[in-house]
C-alpha cells in the first residue's frame, strides 16, 4: 500500500531534482507521482485550455491583460509567464507614445529653464546681413591678398590647415594649425555660431553682433584701389544696419563687430587715394559701435583689442591642461631669446636688441626674413625657440603689437616688453592689470641708453622668475581660441569667451548710463589708454609715468 504523507512531511519543493540541486540533498521519502486520477487530469486539461484561450485573446488584442491583476502587471512589463520567449510581447504603443511625448516635453522644458538661468544677461543677437558681407569673401579668398595665398588660412573655421605629427615633438599631435594672424573675422564668426546663448529676440539680447568681415574687406582693397572702392562696403553695411529696428533701441551702442586687423587700417583721415586704409572707424554710426581688433587705438574708447590668433586651438579642456603641464616642466637652456629683424625705422629698438642678442652667449636669436623660408612664420620653429628660453624679448615694430608676444605666452616664456602699448594698455580684457605678475618691463629709453638687457634679466630672483612663469602658464587659455566644433562641454574660458564677456560688460555699463540720463561717456576719449590702469580714487588727469608715451596729437 502507498504510504501517505501529511502536509508537514512533504518536501519544500514539488520538483525533487531542482531541490536536490539547490540544497545538495533531497528528501528520499518523497517520490514524484507517476499518474493522477481522472478528475485531476480533467482539471489540468481544463485549466491549460483556459490559459491558452486567454493568451490567444491577449495576443490578438494588442496585449491587453485579461487575467488576474497579479499577472496583468507582469504582462505590461513584458514578463508574462504565458508568452513565447521567441516572440516579443505586444506593447501598449498608444500609452507608451503619450508617456514618451510627455517625458520629452518635460525634459525640453527643464533644458529651457536651465538655459534661461545660464543665459540671462548673456544673450547675443546676430544681425542679419547678406552673405557678401562675410562668407562670400571666404569663397572668393583668392582676392583677399595680392601677394599671399589666403585661401588655405580660411579653412577649418579660420584656423587654417592642420599641423600633424607633433612637428618633431615640439607641438602636440592634435590641436595645432597653421593659423594666419589676421584671420580673426572668420574665427570669431564661426565661434559665435556655436555660442550657447544666441537668441532670435533682440529685446532679450545683451549685445548685437554684426557679422561683417571688415578685416577681410579692407585687405582686398589696400593696394591699387581708390578711396571710393575701399569705403564702399563699409558704407553699405552702415546703411543696412542703421535701418534695422535693432539699431534704434540704443542707437547702435549695443552693437559690435570684428575687424581682425590693427585699428590703423580703418582710420583714414582724408579722402585721398594716397592715404592708407578706409574710414570705417571714423563713420559716425560706427563710432557708436564696439570695434574688436588685434590692436586698438590708445585714444579711442570704442576700440577693443583681443589677442592675435596663435597656432594652438585645443578641442578639449584636457588638451589645454596637458599643454600647460608640458611647458611648465620644460628645461630652458637660454636665459632669453629674440625673434625679429633689423628695423628700418630709426625710432625702433629692434636693431639694438638684435645686436645685444647676437653678442650674448645667453641669448638665442631667430632672424625674421621675408619670403617662404621665414622661420618666424613657422609655428614649430617659433615654439622650439620660445620653449627653450626663460625670457622672450617683445619690442614694438612698425606697430605697437605683435603676434609673437602671444606665441611666447603659449610657450610658457616670460615676455619682456619695452612699450606699454604692446600689451598693457591693449588686452585689458585678457591680461592681468598688474603686469609685473607675468612680464618684465624695460623702457625703450633704457635700451637706447645701451642698458644691458641680459644684466637686467639676471638681476631677477629665481623665485620671482618661477612666479612669473606660473602666471604666464595660467594665462594660456586666455590667449587661445579653442576648437568648439566637437560640441564638447568646456569649463575653461578662452580668448573668445573673455572677449564676449568684455563686450557684454561694456554694453551693460552703457545701458546703466542711459537709464541714469547720461547718454554719452563723460570721460575724455584721449585718456582711453589710461582708464583700465587707474586704481581706486585715481583720476585720468593725474600724472602717470607713461603720459609722455601716449601724448595726444
Amino acid at each position: 500500500m502507498m504510504k501517505r504523507h501529511s502536509s508537514a512531511a512533504l518536501p519544500p519543493s514539488t520538483g525533487g531534482e531542482m531541490h536536490e540541486q539547490t540544497t545538495g540533498k533531497a528528501d528520499k521519502s518523497y517520490k514524484r507521482p507517476s499518474r493522477c486520477s481522472r478528475l485531476c487530469s480533467f482539471l489540468i486539461i481544463a485549466t491549460a485550455f483556459s490559459m491558452l484561450a486567454c493568451h490567444c485573446y491577449d495576443y490578438a488584442h494588442g496585449g491587453v491583460a485579461r487575467v488576474e491583476h497579479g499577472r496583468a502587471s507582469s504582462r505590461r512589463s513584458g514578463g508574462s509567464p504565458f508568452s513565447d520567449p521567441a516572440v516579443p510581447p505586444r506593447r501598449d504603443t498608444g500609452d507608451r507614445k503619450v508617456s514618451a511625448d510627455n517625458e520629452a516635453r518635460a525634459l525640453a522644458a527643464a533644458d529651457e529653464r536651465r538655459r534661461r538661468e545660464l543665459c540671462t544677461g548673456q544673450y547675443i543677437y546676430v544681425q542679419e546681413l547678406p552673405s557678401r558681407f562675410n562668407t562670400d569673401m571666404v569663397w572668393d579668398c583668392e582676392d583677399l591678398s595680392p601677394s599671399k595665398d589666403k585661401c588655405k588660412y580660411t579653412a577649418n573655421g579660420g584656423f587654417g590647415p592642420r599641423l600633424s605629427g607633433g612637428e618633431g615633438g615640439v607641438l602636440q599631435k592634435t590641436g595645432w594649425y597653421d593659423s594666419d594672424e589676421l584671420a580673426l573675422d572668420v574665427i570669431f564668426h564661426d565661434r559665435i555660431k556655436r555660442y550657447d546663448c544666441l537668441t532670435n529676440d533682440s529685446s532679450l539680447a545683451s549685445a548685437v553682433f554684426v557679422p561683417f568681415y571688415a578685416g577681410l574687406d579692407v585687405a582686398r582693397h589696400l593696394w591699387g584701389h581708390n578711396v571710393s572702392t575701399r569705403d564702399a562696403m563699409a558704407l553699405e553695411m552702415v546703411d543696412l544696419v542703421t535701418a534695422r529696428p535693432e539699431w534704434r533701441a540704443m542707437g547702435g551702442r549695443d552693437h559690435f563687430f570684428v575687424a581682425g586687423r590693427t585699428t590703423w587700417d580703418f582710420r583714414r583721415q582724408v579722402d585721398v587715394d594716397a592715404e592708407w586704409g578706409n574710414k570705417l572707424f571714423r563713420l559716425p554710426a560706427v563710432r557708436n559701435m564696439t570695434s574688436i581688433v588685434v590692436e586698438a587705438s590708445p585714444w579711442d574708447r570704442n576700440d577693443a583689442a583681443i589677442p592675435y590668433p596663435t597656432a594652438f586651438h585645443p578641442a578639449t579642456d584636457e588638451a589645454t591642461f596637458f599643454w600647460q603641464d608640458r611647458v611648465r616642466g620644460l628645461e630652458r637652456q637660454w636665459l632669453f631669446s629674440f625673434a625679429g629683424a633689423h628695423a628700418e625705422d630709426s625710432k625702433s629698438i629692434a636693431s639694438n636688441l638684435f645686436e645685444q642678442c647676437r653678442a650674448s652667449a645667453a641669448c638665442s636669436l631667430m632672424e625674421c626674413t621675408k619670403g617662404p623660408s621665414n622661420q618666424c612664420d613657422s609655428p614649430a620653429s617659433v615654439m622650439k625657440l620660445f620653449q627653450s628660453s626663460t625670457f622672450c624679448l617683445q619690442p614694438r615694430g612698425d606697430r605697437y603689437t605683435r603676434r609673437l608676444a602671444f606665441d611666447a605666452v603659449l610657450a610658457g616664456c616670460i615676455p619682456v616688453f619695452f612699450h606699454p602699448g604692446t600689451a598693457y594698455v591693449q588686452y585689458t580684457w585678457h591680461l592681468p592689470k598688474n603686469y609685473t605678475d607675468y612680464s618684465v618691463y624695460i623702457s625703450e629709453e633704457d635700451v637706447r641708453r645701451n642698458v644691458s638687457v641680459e644684466e637686467r634679466l639676471r638681476q631677477i630672483p629665481p623665485d620671482a622668475v618661477e612666479r612669473m612663469r606660473g602666471a604666464i602658464v595660467g594665462l594660456i587659455p586666455a590667449v587661445t581660441y579653442s576648437d568648439t566644433s566637437t560640441k564638447l562641454e568646456s569649463t575653461v574660458n578662452d580668448a573668445f569667451d573673455l572677449a564676449l564677456w568684455g563686450v557684454i560688460r561694456k554694453v551693460a555699463k552703457m545701458k546703466k548710463r542711459i537709464a541714469e540720463g547720461r547718454t554719452e561717456d563723460e570721460k575724455p576719449e584721449m585718456y582711453s589708454w589710461k582708464y583700465p590702469l587707474l586704481g581706486e580714487g585715481q583720476k585720468a588727469e593725474d600724472p602717470h609715468e607713461w603720459d609722455p608715451l601716449f601724448a595726444f596729437h
